[in-house]
């Protein structure tokens, strides 16, 4: 009887593994004897993967988009089109050529809803770039944020990919009202490759550093409604107190200095004066003073934003 059992014991040794035990044998020995990987140790590792997560979120929402896109176009179809300054000339009496040497000293352009578009490019990415601050507080109470805090990924890439997916956002969204503004009669005589290449340009370094700022002030919230309330407090300030909607000839002497102060007149005259030839004599500063301008405060911002990463960012 030990004799047969013996035997049986040793039938079931020698029985001929399975194909699948065999795969996964194989499997396990290439695996010892394959060398680990090696870690991304670069400063950028997971920037594009956050980044495109919420971007997923946007482009895959078209009806989001076109609610972003009612605010402006309101402005350029109702306001734009019903405020004509030309016509307050001419029921004074004007003749046209009077009207539209009075808009040029004015509004450096003979088009207020020209000079108006401009403004809406910049006001939809102010205010996309306010709202960028909202998706940190919403990673943060679904508990997002504190699984990223424990991956190899650098706190100042969270942070940065937060900027990044709400200035694509802005851009996208300034090029299609550009496009609904021209529809609507803006003049492109003075549109050009360089010029509008150069004007999206200082518009991505105010939506970098608008957005920086907007997100760092986000970091340590986890309730919506402060994030609301900030967004509330610095937004209408930003937008009236420049010359999104008028000039600053016409405002009283203390307005003047808060507009020149204020960061994102630069980007709006910078951008005037690529899209629709408004000469210095006319705008706030030059071209080299406006890009430099934007290029300090996005930098100034940025670096912000990544030092209090460091900072507040914790697991």
């Amino acid at each position: 009887m030990e004799k047969a059992r013996s035997t049986k014991e040793e039938t079931i040794i020698r029985e001929p593994l399975a194909p699948q035990e065999v795969a996964v044998s194989s499997a396990r020995a290439e695996s010892a004897t394959r060398p680990a990987p090696k870690m991304s140790r670069s400063p950028f590792h997971g920037l594009w993967a956050l980044t495109n997560r919420d971007l997923r979120k946007w482009y895959t929402n078209p009806f989001q988009l076109a609610i972003s896109l009612v605010q402006p176009i309101v402005w350029l179809g109702l306001f734009g089109k019903a405020l004509n300054f030309g016509a307050f000339v001419s029921g004074a009496g004007g003749t046209p050529a009077e009207q539209t040497q009075v808009l040029l000293n004015i509004f450096g352009t003979s088009s207020y809803f020209s000079y108006l578009a401009v403004g809406m490019l910049a006001s939809i990415i102010l205010f996309t770039a306010a709202f960028s601050g909202m998706s940190v507080v919403f990673d943060r109470r679904f508990g997002f944020l504190d699984k990223a805090l424990t991956t190899p990924v650098s706190r100042g890439v969270l942070v940065t990919s937060k900027v990044l997916q709400s200035v694509a956002r802005s851009l996208v969204q300034a090029g299609i009202v550009l496009l609904v503004a021209v529809v609507l009669g803006m003049d492109t005589a003075h549109f050009s490759v360089l010029g509008t290449v150069g004007a999206f340009g200082i518009l991505f370094l105010m939506a970098f550093a608008l957005s920086s700022l907007f997100v760092t002030l986000a970091l340590k919230s986890s309730n919506w409604q402060t994030q609301m309330a900030i967004i509330n407090l610095l937004n209408l300030p930003l937008l009236f107190a420049s010359n999104a909607l008028l000039p600053i000839t016409i405002m009283p002497t203390w307005l003047k200095y808060v507009v020149r102060f204020n960061p994102v007149s630069y980007a709006i005259d910078a951008a005037r004066q690529l899209l629709l030839g408004i000469t210095p004599a006319t705008s706030l500063n030059s071209l080299p003073v406006d890009f430099g301008v934007m290029i300090a405060f996005c930098a100034l911002l940025g670096s912000v934003g990544v030092v209090m990463s460091w900072r507040l960012l914790q697991e």
